[in-house]
């Protein structure tokens, strides 16, 4: 296959990205630019060969983000769930992995490096990629990008799929602050670390709810009331917990520092970027129980995932309501 002159620049730029980890502050790592073609995907582990992985899913953008550590080490076009059968949006993990699996809903096809999300039939696999949603659910992978996915991954690899922001939205540095114990009883919550055994760490705060939910693997842990005061940022925004602490003190936990967040683009052409978790709520100021905030932080790790959406959580998918999760297997 002959290439022109801006495709060898690119896969030349692609190379010389693959020999650096990238850096979590102003990352741009797609510089390596995706062409049209739907089959394209930049793989740029490099030296980043440790750390816990994260894979995220942008519907809107129909890319997929995969996470070593603080470096984003690959984007892959992707086709998600056509108008009918949309992929659920939700923070997953990965039941199970094969490397050669069939349908048993849709004729026997093939589902080549399929990994499971649920068993009710939501999976990434490699398949075709026509430009656009076009799968029954599942979200489609190009077959190199599909076979290397699945070398790095793992059962309970988390996999987050989301939309971007309705809006372009700017943070502002407004506060997070925990509630006293006299306002406790007004912000229930629930913490039932022993309902799950092991598996990756995610949280998901629903704007629109007022609510958090703690997942650990697929099992809910904790649920938590959240008062907010004033508008939250719009859209969906996905957070990554970074090893470290930074100087200033939490404000979520007084005496505690405070942690080193990545906000994670899922926007095309975005970057990801440091943050602090402050900003992360936009023109709002979340007030969350001081005792479930405690807890919470106590069992915070790198690779957790907070996902901060403005849908509700009915909507979010499975991940979000874990009984499904024991439903009848298909596919």
């Amino acid at each position: 296959m002959r290439f022109g002159t801006a495709w060898r620049a690119a896969w030349v730029l692609a190379a010389l990205l693959a020999a650096f980890p990238i850096a979590a502050q102003g990352v741009k790592p797609d510089t390596a630019p995706l062409s049209a073609r739907s089959a394209d995907f930049v793989w740029m582990e490099g030296e980043v060969r440790e750390g816990p992985v994260l894979v995220v899913v942008s519907l809107d953008a129909q890319r997929a983000y995969v996470y070593r550590g603080a470096a984003r080490i690959a984007v892959s076009n992707v086709s998600t769930g056509r108008p009918g059968f949309e992929t659920p949006q939700g923070v997953y993990t990965v039941l199970e992995k094969r490397r050669e699996h069939y349908s048993n809903l849709y004729d026997d096809a093939p589902m080549p490096f399929m990994q499971r999300l649920t068993w009710g039939g939501l999976a990434l696999h490699a398949g075709a990629l026509p430009g656009r949603p076009a799968s029954h659910g599942c979200i489609r992978l190009p077959y190199a990008f599909a076979e290397k996915l699945f070398g790095v991954t793992s059962r309970d690899t988390t996999i987050v799929i989301a939309r971007a922001a309705d809006d372009p939205a700017s943070t502002a540095s407004t506060p997070i602050s925990s509630v006293s114990a006299s306002d406790a009883a007004s912000l229930p919550y629930t913490w039932t670390p022993d309902a799950a055994h092991g598996g990756p760490l995610a949280i998901v705060y629903s704007t629109h709810d007022r609510e958090v939910v703690v997942l650990r693997g697929a099992s809910e842990i904790g649920r938590a009331t959240v008062d907010l005061v004033g508008e939250s940022r719009p859209g969906r925004h996905v957070f990554w917990l970074l090893s470290g602490a930074r100087t200033e003190a939490s404000v979520v936990v007084p005496g505690r520092p405070a942690l080193r967040w990545l906000e994670i683009s899922l926007e095309p052409e975005g970057g990801d970027r440091e943050i602090r978790l402050a900003d992360a709520s936009g023109a709002g100021t979340i007030r969350v129980n001081e005792a479930f905030a405690r807890v919470v932080y106590d069992i915070l790790e790198p690779g957790t995932v907070l996902l901060i959406t403005d849908a509700p959580l009915q909507s979010m998918g499975n991940a979000i309501t874990p009984s499904v999760l024991s439903a009848e297997r298909t596919r």
